[in-house]
């Protein structure tokens, strides 16, 4: 069954490939120098028309998600202005200026769409410990090629929590914020304020020489700025979470993990220094910038997700809880005394 489903994939991603090297090796040949026009605009047919519609035949019972085929009239784009004559590309172009935007448009707003329907649904089920970001990933994870997710999720929660999630949250008992005595707030703000300046005074020393590095460096700096925000931000907004049996760990949106609470060795509060190695990790994405006050021991190992989905191992987990005694004695109380 294994080896039919691997043939099968083979058939899905090898055949749209195989008909586009074929189209390809087509403008090499004599043929299409004597019928240029015409088979530029077959081409050009087959390669945003035909080609996408036969990846939808193919994976129309399968799991591969249908927006999937963004990519792939993408990929059809970029040969095609590759391949064809530059004065035959006016179906190229049109697509590229009109379908194409659609198209990205229409994605946007499938996701969105159905982020707000899994929250309401959560909503509903009163699953507090699902804030946007749980919740776009595993909306985005069903509608969008794997590699994709975790870049276009972090993207859209960079800017959701920098511009759009500006209301103060109220903390629940069972939720433990991090970032008012960590100093970590403090030290991205820093981060932001030396960026910025940095960027004026390169700006203006760059533009005595050339424009458009010096408005590209700026571009880049900016974008810079907003992410660091976004992921300042998005420290007050997703606290530690402690529910049904489970501990979820929270850095903002750089680092979380998820851990049973029947898999807790010991936690204790600690400042001391830790070596960090294969098996010892900090919550933070500081590392050693950042301290800690509590130390989690784990009887098995667990994942550690980052940044544009980087994982690592760890069984033991330093980290900072502003109110580490209630956070410790409120674990001690769900796991029945399970913890020393």
């Amino acid at each position: 069954m294994f080896r039919s489903k691997l043939t099968y994939n083979y058939l899905v991603f090898g055949l749209p490939i195989f008909m586009i090297a074929a189209l390809a090796l087509l403008t090499t040949s004599s043929e299409f120098r004597e019928n240029t026009r015409l088979l530029s605009i077959g081409i050009s047919i087959d390669l945003l028309l035909i080609i996408p519609l036969v990846y939808l035949i193919l994976i129309r019972n399968t799991q591969i998600p249908k927006t999937t085929i963004i990519p792939l009239l993408v990929l059809g784009l970029i040969v095609g202005k590759t391949i064809i004559p530059g004065e035959h590309q006016y179906y190229l172009d049109l697509f590229k200026n009109w379908a194409l935007p659609v198209l990205e448009l229409s994605v946007l707003g499938y996701i969105i769409y159905n982020v707000r329907k899994a929250f309401q649904s959560f909503k509903l089920n009163k699953k507090i410990n699902r804030d946007f970001y749980s919740i776009l990933k595993i909306t985005c994870k069903e509608i969008l090629p794997k590699p994709l997710v975790i870049p276009f999720v972090t993207e859209i929660a960079v800017f959701y929590y920098g511009f759009v999630n500006w209301k103060r949250r109220e903390f629940k008992a069972n939720e433990f914020h991090y970032h008012k005595d960590s100093g970590s707030i403090s030290l991205l703000a820093v981060l932001i304020f030396l960026i910025t300046i940095e960027t004026i005074v390169l700006h203006i020393l760059l533009a005595m020489w050339n424009g458009l590095i010096a408005w590209i460096l700026t571009f880049l700096s900016l974008y810079s700025i907003i992410q660091i925000l976004g992921f300042l931000r998005s420290m007050s907004k997703r606290p530690i979470i402690i529910e049904d049996g489970e501990l979820y760990l929270r850095y903002g949106i750089m680092n979380e993990a998820v851990v049973d609470l029947k898999d807790i060795r010991s936690i204790e509060i600690s400042a001391k220094d830790i070596e960090l190695n294969s098996e010892t990790k900090k919550l933070s994405f500081l590392g050693s910038l950042e301290s800690h006050n509590l130390i989690l021991h784990l009887n098995k190992e667990y994942t550690l997700t980052g940044l544009y989905g980087r994982k690592s191992k760890f069984t033991t987990l330093a980290f900072h809880v502003d109110d580490k005694h209630d956070f410790k004695q409120y674990i001690e109380t769900i796991a029945k005394g399970s913890i020393s």
